[in-house]
């Protein structure tokens, strides 16, 4: 404990405080000697990033908890890097401590979020780290946030884009499937793939459009 103390740069109370508080994992024990790990050590700066970032304490706690009860990189993208690039052979991964998220959404990390990105599947943990799973997503939700979109609206409104997304996807496979015959492999939906984001990305241009002169008109 001593030793851990040290190399987080502080002293041993205030490791005994985090402890108390379940912010730091147990310590592997053998007999009467507990030993800690640089699992630990990372947990410690986490902790002092996020202070710095003007976090509290039991909010910290409550990231954790979420953090640790979240879905693990495996779980999301399924074993083996086969399957991680299969999955999402189009949007990059991104992989970030959780300083780096508090930097992205400043005051906008908190448990309820957090969780709600972990139940949507934009975020997964590994290890100390949190993988996002689109950079394009993670740079738009920090954008809207930005410009002053609270997160949790980011969030709902991600999760109804995602039901009609989903309907059009599937409207789109229908109608390749129908003419160009059952492909067990995909191997023609993942070739036409382009003009369905085509046909997608301009109806939602027209669509801003009307809603543009919609509301000039009115």
């Amino acid at each position: 404990m001593e030793e851990l103390a040290r190399e987080a740069g502080i002293t041993v109370r205030t490791l005994r405080f985090y402890r108390e508080r379940k912010l730091l994992p147990p310590p592997r024990r053998e007999g009467r000697i507990a030993w800690y790990d640089d699992h630990h050590l990372a947990r410690l700066r986490t902790i002092a990033a996020l202070l710095e970032r003007g976090h509290t304490l039991n909010g910290i706690a409550d990231l954790a908890t979420t953090f640790e009860s979240g879905r693990d990189v495996g779980e999301l993208f399924g074993v083996g890097e086969e399957a991680t690039s299969a999955t999402w052979s189009e949007e990059t991964p991104v992989r970030l401590t959780p300083e780096d998220l508090a930097d992205h959404f400043a005051g906008e990390v908190t448990a309820e979020n957090l969780a709600t990105a972990l139940d949507l599947g934009y975020l997964a943990t590994d290890g100390e780290e949190i993988v996002h799973v689109s950079r394009r997503l993670l740079d738009v939700s920090a954008a809207l946030v930005r410009e002053g979109v609270p997160l949790a609206a980011v969030l709902q409104a991600g999760r109804e884009v995602r039901k009609h997304t989903t309907a059009m996807a599937e409207i789109f496979a229908t109608m390749v499937r129908s003419h160009l015959g059952e492909d067990t492999s995909g191997a023609s939906l993942q070739r036409l793939r382009p003009l369905a984001k085509s046909v997608v990305e301009a109806e939602l241009s027209m669509a801003l459009d009307r809603l543009i002169r919609a509301e000039k008109d009115a």
